[in-house]
């Protein structure tokens, strides 16, 4: 016997949070009763519909992709560019895939592809908290004050970033410019290039080489690969060994 939540959830329809919202709005029902409580559980018999509609348990994949510039981090865009998920081996796309949080349109990197939704929400929640590693190339060359100010957390609008990991990578002097590695818990919009943006560091390019234990080493640009078990294990006790 499983919450109902999570069975929903499993489901690759909805995260777990907005599941037990569906719930609260009797929009859920278990063998034609609307069911209400967040507490009820279910069995593998039971039928189990929202809005009206069957739900089936499918089953859970997971994957990374070392996503290309110039690729949009959603399922469908109503520009008609191209997606991650239309960047996807067609036998993949039978899962309902989605991204695990978001790569700006111009950065490349990791970004994690699932049908889980209870992993996602644990992933990039409020209270997630989760590791996210890049590597920066700025315009100039930012001094160890400014790369000190950064990792204290500066205003980018509003808003104070939190505390961070920030070095420098490699110089290259004859450009003026360098190659910065920084590990942030966040992922607010445009957050990494505001950050460097107020101390007066340009980004000119932007790459993520890591999401919370899974990196791309071996991946190259535009391939996928399915995540292992451990890798799997890790992802969702990333926030416990937070606690």
């Amino acid at each position: 016997m499983e919450r109902l939540q999570k069975v929903i959830a499993q489901a690759g329809i909805t995260s777990r949070r907005k599941a037990e919202e569906l719930i609260l709005e009797n929009r859920v029902s278990v063998n034609d009763i609307v069911v209400n409580s967040m507490g009820y559980k279910v069995s593998r018999s039971d039928i189990i519909k929202v809005d009206n509609i069957i739900i089936e348990k499918q089953e859970l994949k997971y994957y990374v992709l070392n996503k290309p510039r110039y690729i949009i981090s959603s399922t469908t865009d109503d520009k008609n560019r191209n997606t991650i998920i239309s960047f996807l081996p067609n036998e993949l796309k039978k899962y309902n895939l989605f991204p695990i949080g978001r790569l700006d349109y111009d950065t490349k990197g990791v970004i994690l592809l699932t049908n889980d939704g209870e992993l996602s929400n644990l992933l990039i929640g409020p209270n997630s908290n989760v590791e996210k590693e890049y590597l920066v190339r700025t315009t100039g060359i930012p001094s160890k004050e400014t790369l000190k100010k950064i990792a204290n957390g500066v205003d980018i609008g509003g808003y104070t970033t939190k505390k961070c990991k920030v070095k420098i990578d490699s110089i290259d002097n004859i450009n003026n410019s360098a190659s910065i590695n920084i590990i942030i818990e966040e992922g607010k919009y445009h957050q990494i290039k505001k950050m460097f943006e107020v101390v007066g560091h340009k980004v000119k390019r932007l790459s993520r080489i890591r999401f919370g234990c899974i990196k791309i080493d071996n991946i190259k640009e535009g391939e996928v690969r399915e995540l292992s078990f451990h890798e799997v294990k890790q992802l969702y006790s990333l926030n416990n060994n937070k606690q």
